[in-house]
């Protein structure tokens, strides 16, 4: 049925192509009914085209649409072509200053913190870069998607509206009807295309019939076609969907997931095609299996043609989107179409109808019709209001609508309201038209309607759904909250009136909060279940910032606040009426004063956290006394009405709950109650509950008598008894032998003492303290700063933010505090100035326990630092408002010195009673407060005014006759020197001198001075006498240290005495033994230091002991002695290679004999340096097998190390490793024999091993063919050459087993295969991996330009030695004829035999690894040559022999540019040059470029050989030992003729093809006269040139914005044009890619895996560095199962890392803080980052890296 289908529709399409749009188009501009001639042609083309199969093929429907159903609607609105038509449009329409550029996902948003009028006010990148904000503070973030740029929009800006593009050009004026520009002619078509169009647009997709058409779009013939329709809901998860397609429709886990990504992305997507009964049976299995948990997945089974009409409808309106962007005459046209009323009256618009049936589409038609509105409705300021006007009226339903529907907010109409509320002039109109205000509280009460009997909200038994709804109806809150963003400047009467509605709304809701979830304290038993909670305080927490915005309105008018003021008592005063039930009244006196209040004990009956109307009162009441309204319109206010106590009530419970909490009176409450307490304190929610709640005391307390105040407050702290009966404290503290009950009590008492502090002490209020806003937030600043020096992040967090999230902060950071800059890690800190420590109040109000401690003892330190006493005074405050002026006598009133003399007098007869030194600091610091009150009070007093503070007189009388206790001041000076109170001799001192300043203030006027000295004598008395007692106990403290030290040196020598022989002994070991050979040997130092050859300088052995960290034993390293390994951990590495796309086709085959230059694979062994016994070692990986093993039966996670690859963790340092190397004495010393023979010459030397060579081969050759005899004679030995020996191995059992062991671990990991320790390849990874390391590690040092030796860490140093020894040693454990067949081959690509074809090129050989395979294999045949030749001189021409073939390599390859720079007369070593370039030329039989000046080609063999030399020094000083001469350990100098003489190589390099120029000669010629070589210098093929450069990660910019950008243009490669949701960046070679998505899984080794883990393998072989972009984080990943996150190199002016963009402070590279991760990168230290990463943080071994 198939390829009829495809036949059939191929025919149809070549029909369709030929259809003529101008031919239609005409007849539509004859008819007289054109709706029933469109829809007859929409009938009759739309089902031809769109929805034909089971998958859709968007490309060929688009092109089809556009040529046979909107090409005639083109021509018929343009009345010509349309590509000209559209074009005279486009040039006569005025540009538009608004940009109106929808934002799509994780798109780059800016908004200015200066010149916003909020922070909805974004730009789109372009327009931000160029404004004038780009110089201003602003912030940066990433768009959920949806919302507009706001370029152009006057209302948004406070200045700078417009960026250079839409700037305003011409002067014409604003109000010009855009429809000037069009044809009358013009205007009636379009108007009649968009009236059908839009019209059948909006039918067809509000359409909810599955089986009929629309009428006038049936057809005659009905096809029983039909689509099984799945809808995206929000419930089920990706899983879910999964696995019900895959049982439903039986597709491949691929496909369903195809579906899904689909189906989450467009909202729909058909899953099955047939007919009806066919789609109808997937239907019912997919709602089968998904109506279990919840509610099933929404299907539909629909006839092809509504899904075609459908289709096309959204095409339709993307059109309109692009047509009405072509003028704005068409635009304007468009939405009079969209809002004009319909005939069936209210909500009959079009536009109405699609906001109406918003919940009823899918997602993807949500987006289309939302982007038209966002560019028709939203872009025209007309129609822009009419709009508003409808969303409003509408509001109440489509919130409800949301709330019903489960997509998210981005997707729901709803979500417009931030485009309309947040304009200002808007929302003042549809504040006094609409009436807003109302309509959004009244929506969000109307959602909330569980009640108790008081009306209040209840949230108890809270199920999931009301959770989720709850959710929902809080963006209501929102609205609310962007209505009232923006403050008006002029009121106008109905702004007044309909304002004021909405405060009695508002007020309302406020009531149903007043006293919600109400506690009582359980007594006995601990509570059961824990209280629903956290509801109340997230409606607290969301309606902070309304509360403080309906203030802020308030503020703007005296009118209102007054009418707002009256309102809010009178709603106080109705929630006070409902609470009195059963509250008796009681008298209570005390210090001669009475007053009635209410018997209550918050420790018995119920009490609440939540009082939004007190708060709001106490709020408006501070507006009164800021704005002056309360002096001078005293007549309009009922001040006299307010009942102080009735206002205090409620806010005094709320603290003394948090005091018995505190005390742990309410522990049987459970974490809820400590939750709510903590949250109450909690920046987040402090403004608007227990800052408020002091502001009401002091309300309350500035009206009342001081004395009835402070009784009230005993007795709601239940503490009246204690202080108003004398000594009940003593009877109280015996007979509670309870330690627990005296404990609350001293805590309540203290918690008291300090919220008489807090209300005296806390000024810092506009309204309450005569000081201004920056003022309130210097005091917090200061107040953080004091605990210690804090990040910028850290300081916003504690500040609280206001609606615009500002903490104001910037504006008065530098007056206080000093910026120090982070270095490579941490970040950059606030540390307050010093000047500011003054300003310390140790009891400010909003510092915690914890933060209260830490404090004192910061400043305390502080001041003992800077030789200040410890004492820490209160500070100086500024005067109360005049409201509150009376609040400062509640320090000097009676009750308040009873208090103070009751505890003095516990604290002097300190064993009687139960009291606490932190109560008796509070006393202190409260006489402190008033005598600095007192001394400000005479100081700022006039002539006429009388000073009514009086406190100093107060404390200096004794008490009434009967009792006739002593002064206060008498209490203090006999506490002075109490023994037990040293600590606060600071504080008395202060308190002393203080009181005395206070005196002679008062005496100014009367003289006195015999009581003024009697003040000055006993200060300075008691002082004399304090420095007497403390030189006593210094003196006694200094011969007490002396005597001990007599003691400890006597016993010194004593212990000495009688070990003598044991100290001689260690003396003389410590001579001898240095655990590594000093550089700087006596012996070595005159003559020259050559690093190989015959003329190798000769260095005494040294012996080397070692400690082995298990089991503590020392050992000298030796051949015959128990093994010594080191840790190591073996990795394959990409990080020098050339081509990271070459992949070994088969590991099992491969042969990896010859690395080729690009060195695309490596093999690198790191070590951590730490030395254990082979048998520890093998007895300590054995325990953590088996515990691994024990442990994965328990639990199934990963650990931070993969026992089954070999890894464990170094028992001491904790680092990786999979292996580890044995220590060895230096080999060569070992296999070298004495030269006997004279020194032979290279040619001499070539000619010899050559023979041995291709005796070598005749002998393996036969030994394959046959073990025939007879040919045995036949063959010609070298003399001396005996093939037959078999050398001893030289090695204990034991380093024969880690040689072994080491070997086929690198061969296991470098060539990714099982491991077998006879393979023939296990020495040549062994000697890659030593080549390959030595060459990493110069290229870092080179990088570093840190000269080549004695700056590598030493664990490096050893780990190369280590490294370099093995490799050397490796041939005794592998097969001897094996070794000798790769010297062969390795021989032979550099010296031709016949025998061995096909070898590389010269082109394709690393040098440097075939340097090191060659001197590493040369002992396997060199061990049977007894002709007397050692093997230095095999070493000397080996390497000269691979440094010959090295510069050929790079003289072929170099390409030398001409430049003016030519020497005059050319030296010896140019000429040199250039007769061996001549020569190669004609070797290689093509012409090598003309080239005049050897001077330019010498350079390039100098730099490119300089690596090759440098990783040869390393290798011959690692290998043998040599000392390295002095000018090698310093950088710059000449280091090319230094590492010529260390490796005894001529520094005129070309004199090595000169000495030998016969032998050479041929060589050269076999070089260059191969088929690639030629191939190479005729351009066909590439080839590497030399040096090569280092690798190192890409170039980031420098701006973060840039990145995001470059992310947010990126779509995921396999979801067609879907934009990736976690665009995550490569650093090592700037591939994007899509992490974390299903839609980019692959399959690796049999398990699936994300983008990156997948990248990994291609790019790192296994480890990778990413940043994902829109977390701003850097992501090292290593394996499948190891990764980590890490701090990204982006920071913020602060110096900090913002990780998850949440702040959005501009970001900027730290060049530093990349180069540190590039290094790790270089250092081969990922994994070793990861895994200690991992140990020490155990969440992330959870996370499933895999897929990443």
């Amino acid at each position: 049925m198939a390829s009829d289908l495809e036949t059939e529709v191929q025919g149809f399409e070549r029909s369709l192509l030929d259809y003529s749009a101008e031919e239609t188009a005409l007849k539509w501009l004859q008819t007289s009914n054109l709706p029933k001639e469109i829809y007859t042609h929409l009938a009759c083309y739309v089902p031809k085209i769109y929805c034909r199969g089971p998958n859709p093929a968007p490309q060929r429907e688009d092109m089809l649409a556009q040529h046979v159903l909107l090409g005639p609607m083109e021509w018929y609105l343009c009345g010509e072509d349309p590509t000209f038509g559209f074009q005279k449009l486009e040039q006569s329409n005025k540009p538009s200053h608004l940009c109106g550029r929808v934002f799509k996902v994780g798109e780059p948003t800016y908004s200015c913190r200066d010149c916003a009028v909020d922070p909805t006010c974004v730009l789109c990148m372009e327009c931000f870069l160029g404004s004038i904000h780009r110089e201003h503070r602003y912030r940066m973030t990433t768009s959920g998607g949806g919302g507009f740029c706001d370029c152009g929009d006057t209302e948004a800006w406070k200045e700078g509206p417009y960026c250079q593009k839409h700037e305003h050009t011409s002067e014409t004026t604003e109000e010009e009807d855009p429809l000037v520009h069009l044809s009358e002619d013009m205007i009636a078509r379009v108007y009649n295309i968009f009236a059908i169009m839009f019209q059948y647009a909006v039918d067809i997709l509000t359409w909810e019939k599955e089986n009929e058409l629309p009428p006038g779009l049936e057809t005659v013939e009905k096809s029983d076609t039909y689509y099984c329709m799945l809808f995206n809901d929000e419930v089920h998860t990706y899983e879910q969907v999964i696995y019900t397609l895959q049982k439903a429709v039986n597709c491949t886990q691929k496909e369903a997931i195809a579906f899904a990504t689909t189906v989450d992305r467009d909202g729909r997507r058909s899953v099955r095609y047939g007919d009806f009964q066919y789609c109808d049976q997937a239907k019912s299995v997919i709602v089968r299996n998904t109506s279990r948990q919840t509610k099933p997945l929404k299907v539909q089974v629909m006839h092809s043609s509504i899904v075609a009409h459908q289709s096309f409808g959204l095409k339709l309106l993307t059109w309109l989107v692009n047509i009405i962007g072509y003028s704005d005459g068409l635009r304007r046209i468009l939405c009079q179409v969209g809002l004009q009323e319909g005939p069936e009256g209210e909500n009959s618009s079009l536009v109405d109808k699609l906001m109406l049936s918003d919940s009823k589409l899918w997602k993807g038609a949500r987006s289309v019709y939302h982007q038209l509105f966002m560019s028709s409705l939203l872009m025209d300021l007309k129609y822009k209001k009419l709009f508003a006007i409808r969303f409003a009226r509408n509001y109440e339903r489509l919130q409800n609508d949301y709330v019903k529907d489960d997509h998210d907010r981005e997707y729901s109409i709803a979500d417009l309201s931030v485009q309309i509320f947040t304009v200002p002039s808007l929302a003042r109109m549809l504040i006094i038209e609409e009436n807003l205000m109302t309509t959004i509280i009244s929506t969000f009460m109307g959602h909330l309607r569980h009640r108790d009997i008081q009306g209040r909200f209840q949230f108890e038994r809270y199920t999931a759904l009301q959770a989720f709804k709850f959710k929902r109806v809080q963006s209501l809150i929102l609205d609310l909250k962007y209505v009232l963003i923006s403050k008006p400047v002029d009121w106008s009467d109905d702004l007044r009136q309909k304002f004021l509605d909405g405060f009695d709304v508002f007020l309302e809701l406020l009531k149903c909060m007043q006293g919600m979830d109400p506690i009582t304290r359980q007594v006995g038993q601990h509570i059961e279940m824990e209280p629903e909670w956290e509801a109340a305080f997230t409606l607290q927490m969301r309606l902070t910032h309304v509360i403080s915005m309906m203030q802020d309105w308030c503020a703007l008018d005296e009118k209102v606040l007054i009418e707002a003021y009256k309102k809010c008592l009178s709603a106080l005063t109705q929630c006070h009426s409902g609470f009195t039930d059963g509250e008796q009244p009681i008298v209570l006196s005390m210090c001669g004063h009475s007053v009635e209040t209410i018997r209550y004990c918050v420790s018995q009956e119920k009490v609440s956290i939540h009082l939004p109307v007190s708060r709001l009162l106490a709020g408006l009441h501070v507006l009164l006394s800021k704005s002056e309204v309360a002096y001078r319109f005293p007549e309009h206010l009922p001040l006299s009405e307010l009942s102080p106590p009735m206002l205090i009530e409620h806010p005094l419970r709320c603290l003394v709950l948090c005091a018995q909490v505190h005390a742990g009176m309410w522990r049987r409450n459970g974490f809820s109650l400590v939750n709510q307490i903590y949250y109450y304190h909690n920046v987040k929610c402090r403004r608007e509950m227990f800052d408020k709640d002091i502001v009401m005391l002091q309300t309350g307390a500035s009206m009342m008598d001081p004395d009835h105040f402070l009784m009230i407050m005993l007795s709601r702290f239940e503490l009246y008894q204690i202080f108003s009966t004398p000594d009940y404290g003593k009877r109280f503290s015996s007979e509670n032998s309870n330690k627990d009950v005296l404990q609350q009590n001293n805590t309540l008492i203290e918690e008291m003492l300090n919220l008489i502090i807090i209300i005296v002490g806390e000024r810092f209020v506009p309204g309450v303290g005569q000081i201004s806003a920056t003022d309130e937030i210097k005091r917090e600043i200061i107040h953080q700063l004091s605990i210690r020096p804090m990040a910028h992040s850290e300081l916003v967090k504690a500040l609280p933010e206001d609606e615009n999230k500002e903490t104001g902060m910037e504006s008065v950071i530098e007056a206080v505090a000093c910026f120090k800059k982070p270095g490579l890690t941490g970040r950059g800190l606030y540390e307050l100035k010093p000047d500011c420590a003054k300003d310390f109040n140790l009891y400010f109000y909003h510092f915690s326990r914890a933060e209260q401690s830490k404090a004192e003892e910061a400043q305390r330190r502080l001041r003992r630092q800077s030789r200040q006493d410890t004492a820490l005074p209160p500070p100086v405050l500024p005067p109360f408002c005049p409201l509150f002026e009376s609040l400062t006598n509640i320090l000097q009133c009676d009750v308040m010195l009873c208090i103070m003399k009751t505890i003095l007098q516990w604290a002097i007869e300190h064993n009687g009673y139960a009291w606490s030194e932190s109560m008796l600091q509070r006393v202190f610091h409260l006489i402190g407060m008033a005598l600095q009150e007192e001394k400000q009070d005479i100081e700022n007093a006039n002539e006429d005014n009388v000073v009514t503070f009086t406190f100093s007189q107060k404390i200096s009388r004794p008490g009434e006759a009967p009792s006739s206790s002593p002064s206060i001041l008498a209490m203090l000076e006999t506490l002075q020197n109490a023994p037990h109170l040293e600590v606060h001799k600071d504080m008395f001192r202060w308190i002393l001198k203080t009181f005395n300043a206070v005196k002679k203030l008062r005496e100014r006027s009367s003289t006195s001075p015999v009581s003024e000295a009697e003040g000055n004598i006993m200060e300075e008395s008691s002082r004399d006498k304090e420095k007497a007692e403390r030189k006593r106990k210094a003196e006694i403290a200094r011969l007490r240290r002396e005597k001990i030290m007599a003691q400890m040196s006597e016993m010194q020598r004593h212990f000495i005495d009688e070990n003598k022989e044991l100290f001689q002994q260690t003396l003389d070991e410590l001579e001898t033994s240095t655990s590594r050979v000093h550089d700087n040997n006596p012996s070595v130092s005159d003559t020259k230091l050559i690093a190989l050859g015959p003329e190798q300088t000769k260095v005494t052995e040294q012996r080397q002991v070692v400690t082995c960290i298990l089991c503590q034993e020392e050992q000298e390293v030796k051949v015959d002695n128990r093994a010594m390994v080191l840790a190591a951990f073996v990795q394959r590495s990409t990080v020098l290679s050339k081509n990271r796309n070459k992949v070994i086709p088969d590991p099992e085959k491969y042969d990896p004999l010859f690395m080729h230059p690009d060195l695309s694979c490596g093999t690198h062994t790191g070590s951590c340096g730490h030395i254990m016994h082979a048998h520890c070692w093998q007895r300590y990986f054995d325990a953590v097998q088996a515990k691994e093993q024990r442990r994965q039966q328990r639990l199934r996670v990963h650990t931070s190390y993969d026992v089954e690859n070999g890894e464990f963790l170094c028992p001491l340092c904790e680092c990786l490793s999979n292996t580890v190397i044995p220590l060895l004495p230096p080999p060569r010393r070992l296999f070298n024999r004495l030269d006997f023979s004279s020194q032979q010459n290279l040619a001499r030397w070539l000619r010899i091993v050559t023979q041995q060579v291709k005796a070598l081969c005749i002998l393996q050759d036969q030994e394959s063919a046959s073990n025939d005899s007879e040919k045995r004679d036949e063959l010609q030995l070298p003399e001396g050459f005996r093939p037959e020996f078999q050398p001893k191995n030289p090695y204990s059992e034991s380093i024969k087993e880690m040689l072994k062991t080491f070997g086929t671990a690198t061969y296991k990991v470098g060539l990714k295969v099982h491991p077998n320790e006879e393979d023939p390849r296990v020495p040549i990874m062994c000697w890659g991996s030593c080549a390959y390391t030595i060459q990493t590690m110069e290229r870092m040092l080179g990088d570093e330009d840190k000269p080549l030796f004695g700056h590598l860490p030493c664990r490096q140093d050893d780990c190369l030695t280590s490294l370099t020894r093995f490799a050397a040693a490796d041939w005794t454990v592998s097969s001897l004829s094996a070794v000798q067949g790769h010297f062969c081959m390795l021989f032979s690509s550099l010296v031709p035999n016949e025998k061995k074809r096909n070898l590389p090129c010269i082109l394709d050989i690393d040098m440097f690894h075939l340097l090191v395979c060659l001197v590493l294999s040369f002992p396997v045949v060199h061990c049977q040559d007894f002709s007397g030749v050692s093997l230095r001189t095999g070493d000397i021409h080996i390497f000269h022999l691979v440094t010959m073939a090295h510069i050929v390599q790079i003289i072929l390859t170099s390409s030398t540019e001409e430049n003016g720079m030519d020497q005059e007369n050319p030296s010896g070593e140019e000429e040199a040059v250039l007769s061996l370039y001549k020569c190669l030329g004609q070797y290689a039989g093509s012409a090598l470029k003309e080239i005049s000046s050897g001077w330019h080609l010498w350079r390039s063999i100098k730099t490119g050989i300089m690596p090759f030399l440098r990783c040869s020094a390393m290798f011959f000083h690692y290998l043998n030992g040599v000392p390295v001469p002095p000018e090698l350990q310093v950088s710059g100098g000449n280091q090319f003729e230094h590492l010529c003489g260390y490796l005894s190589l001529p520094t005129n390099l070309i004199c090595l093809f000169q000495e030998n120029s016969k032998a050479t000669n041929t060589l050269v010629e076999s070089w260059c006269n191969n088929d690639e070589v030629k191939r190479y210098l005729q351009s066909q093929r590439q080839a590497i040139s030399y040096p090569r450069e280092s690798n190192k990660l890409i170039d980031l910019p420098d701006d973060y914005s840039c990145l995001i950008n470059q992310a947010s243009n990126f779509s995921c490669p396999k979801s067609g044009g879907d934009k990736s949701r976690a665009p995550t960046l490569c650093l090592v070679c700037g591939t994007m890619l899509c992490s974390q998505s299903y839609c980019c899984q692959t399959e690796l080794e049999g398990e699936d895996v994300g983008a990156c883990t997948a990248h990994t393998y291609t790019c790192g072989s296994g480890v990778g560095i990413f940043l994902r972009v829109r977390e701003c984080q850097v992501l090292f990943l290593a394996g499948k199962t190891k990764g980590c996150f890490y701090a990204p190199p982006y920071l913020d002016d602060y110096g900090e890392t913002d990780q998850g963009l949440r702040r959005g402070n501009p970001l900027h590279l730290c060049r530093e803080r990349f180069k540190k991760i590039q290094k790790l990168w270089q250092q081969h230290s990922i994994t070793e980052e990861i895994g200690h990463a991992q140990e020490a943080n155990q969440t992330l071994v959870g996370i499933d890296w895999q897929h990443l």
